[in-house]
């Protein structure tokens, strides 16, 4: 009978380092910290974020929230090692979600999981997260990471983002305001944002093409990386010139699917696709894949990362506010009256 005494095992040699989580959360203090707005409470490092609602400017203020991922944008970041830009994707996909309902956005939270933690990499995107907070104004007022061995593949991670956004409760847009003679505004997307990237992949595979191909004069993975545009501003400084009566988030689905949301039963939105110029990594993955345009409609924004439905007399002063914010914006299309029982788009 063997009395050998059993090793003393560690958290450490099941995978998990506490000691590095630590020091990645003294990483992110500064990150945070440069993110902060009135209202935040507390910094990182309790068990609960602490936000203080600034009642005194509202009436009858509204919460809004929004949750999203990257999804497999993250395979395309790992394999490059380009992890700076996936963080502002995080918070774009759920700040552009909850600046459309009129909520301005207040606070962040995201969640970080891998494997085997790599401080360098959680940095990157974490500095990527906080580069996003302080594009969409709003603090990063905590997170969590979590380093689970065996759930995912080495150098794999994954992301998920939690916003909180208010909104007075009779500026909340809706679409009821829409009516047939509404023009249709698209603002400009910087890429493919976060979306079909499963697809994107499987065209790469088939295409066999390297990620530094010039498209258009460009690298082809720093076009397809190009984090998603924040719109957070220049929405703000629209709603403060104008009546917004609808806006959507063009993500998956693409126009086609996310601008119907918007829009109120008895409408639908008739689009010119000549009305703007597609960027030229759309007109290389139609190539490359040979897609056919309902697909490419379908799957990608194609140029249009929001779009705006407004009053058609306000639609001069809308296009000039939003430049002067920073967006590049084109009337698209018109709202008119439809005998189906939903919403729908027609593209021209």
């Amino acid at each position: 009978m063997s009395t050998q005494t059993p090793p003393t095992l560690t958290y450490r040699d099941a995978g998990v380092d506490i000691d590095k989580g630590n020091r990645l959360v003294d990483r992110l203090k500064p990150i945070a910290q440069r993110t902060r707005r009135e209202g935040v409470l507390e910094g990182l490092g309790g068990f609960g974020a602490l936000f203080e609602l600034p009642i005194e400017r509202y009436r009858r203020p509204v919460l809004v929230s929004g949750t999203d991922g990257v999804g497999t944008k993250l395979k395309l970041a790992i394999e490059t090692g380009r992890h700076g830009g996936v963080g502002i994707d995080l918070v774009a996909m759920c700040a552009n979600d909850v600046i459309v309902q009129g909520a301005e956005p207040l606070y962040f939270l995201d969640y970080y999981a891998t494997g085997r933690l790599d401080l360098e990499v959680a940095t990157q995107v974490i500095e990527g997260i906080g580069r996003g907070c302080e594009l969409a104004g709003m603090a990063l007022i905590g997170g969590e990471t979590a380093e689970m061995p065996g759930m995912y593949e080495a150098g794999d991670y994954d992301l998920a983002g939690f916003c909180v956004g208010v909104v007075e409760k009779d500026a909340i847009i809706d679409g009821s305001k829409v009516q047939p003679g509404d023009a249709v505004l698209g603002l400009a997307s910087s890429g493919p944002h976060s979306n079909g990237y499963s697809l994107i992949r499987k065209v790469l595979e088939v295409s066999r093409t390297d990620l530094d191909l010039a498209v258009d004069g460009r690298p082809l993975g720093e076009s397809l990386l190009e984090p998603t545009r924040i719109y957070v501003t220049g929405l703000l400084a629209l709603m403060r010139q104008v009546s917004l009566h609808a806006a959507a988030h063009i993500t998956g689905g693409g126009l086609p699917e996310n601008l119907p949301r918007a829009l109120p039963a008895g409408t639908r939105a008739v689009i010119e696709q000549s009305a703007w110029r597609r960027p030229a990594v759309f007109d290389w993955l139609r190539r490359q894949g040979n897609l056919a345009e309902e697909e490419m409609l379908r799957t990608f924004n194609c140029g249009i990362g929001m779009a705006l439905v407004v009053a058609a007399p306000d639609a001069a002063q809308a296009l000039e506010t939003l430049t002067g914010a920073g967006e590049t914006a084109w009337t698209i299309g018109h709202i008119e009256e439809s005998r189906r029982p939903e919403p729908e788009v027609v593209l021209t």
